[in-house]
């Protein structure tokens, strides 16, 4: 059965285009606030800095979240995926981090990679000689909470992606079908059919209303892609993400990944950076992976 979007997920009418940080949306939040795509990579980095590489120690975070609101931005956990929180909910009655999410595709939300890039901030260094390893680490963080074959390649790609930004490798480059560590990723285990048509590109070929905001880990990549790979800015890039519209939170987080990667914090306009709240707590989770 294929992944289909919760009702909270459907497309709903426009509204007017975002230009910058604002207040309001579902969840009632103050211009800057994020949501759980920002907390869930929080509690991935605080896990990694504290425990090294530990699944359950990383769904231990992440129930802390659901349960207390720890590494949200106003101390509640105020909006939680059906995947993850059934996920959440089995690895507290089982301990078992590796056998805790739906691999199932019915259950092939965008929940792991919103949260992916602590692990190539902090795993950096294998890439481009370890690119097996850093594959790995990256598809089993997708494990405790979103194991569908979908979900596990979509960060297997993502994160052999955002390692090469960071190292400085052209965009273009990186994001060709000829790239040598795609061939590398498909050697290793092949890629879900629906996660390799869009590392061949689907992105560059559609427009909106195709391309679109989605709750659905290949649409969702795939947008944020699209938003990424022509964009002249960190801003730009970020803007037509969330602009898409519908899950935006998340289209935006993963398209801000890719986009922090490339362009670095020095590329991120000022009014972003001083309007983001709790800067203090992305700045303590970095410190913990990156050892400063």
């Amino acid at each position: 059965m294929p992944w289909v979007p919760p009702s909270s997920s459907i497309p709903q009418a426009a509204s007017p285009p975002v230009t910058g940080y604002r207040n309001g949306g579902p969840h009632r939040l103050e211009a800057g606030e994020w949501t759980d795509d920002t907390t869930m990579a929080l509690a991935l980095a605080d896990s990694i800095g504290t425990a090294g590489w530990d699944l359950n120690d990383q769904a231990d975070r992440y129930v802390q979240w659901w349960k207390t609101g720890k590494y949200s931005v106003n101390g509640l956990c105020f909006d939680i995926g059906i995947t993850t929180r059934s996920a959440l909910g089995d690895y507290v009655a089982d301990k078992d981090a590796l056998a805790s999410g739906d691999r199932s595709d019915r259950a092939s939300g965008n929940g792991s990679i919103m949260r992916l890039v602590p692990v190539p901030i902090r795993y950096a260094d294998l890439y481009p000689k370890k690119v097996e390893d850093i594959s790995r680490l990256a598809g089993e963080s997708s494990l405790p909470t979103h194991a569908s074959e979908q979900c596990v390649s979509a960060c297997r790609y993502l994160a052999t992606v955002l390692a090469a930004l960071i190292h400085g490798e052209d965009r273009e480059e990186v994001l060709s079908p000829d790239w040598q560590p795609l061939q590398q990723l498909n050697d290793i285990k092949p890629l879900h059919p629906l996660i390799q048509e869009i590392a061949q590109g689907s992105f560059r070929q559609k427009q909106p209303p195709v391309i679109h905001g989605s709750g659905w880990v290949v649409k969702s990549l795939e947008a944020s892609l699209w938003a990424f790979h022509d964009a002249e800015t960190f801003e730009e890039a970020v803007l037509k993400a969330v602009n898409l519209g519908d899950d935006a939170d998340t289209t935006g987080a993963i398209c801000g990944q890719l986009a922090g990667a490339y362009w670095g914090e020095s590329g991120i306009s000022e009014s972003l950076r001083s309007g983001l709240a709790r800067m203090d707590m992305i700045e303590k989770a970095l410190a913990g992976i990156v050892g400063t």
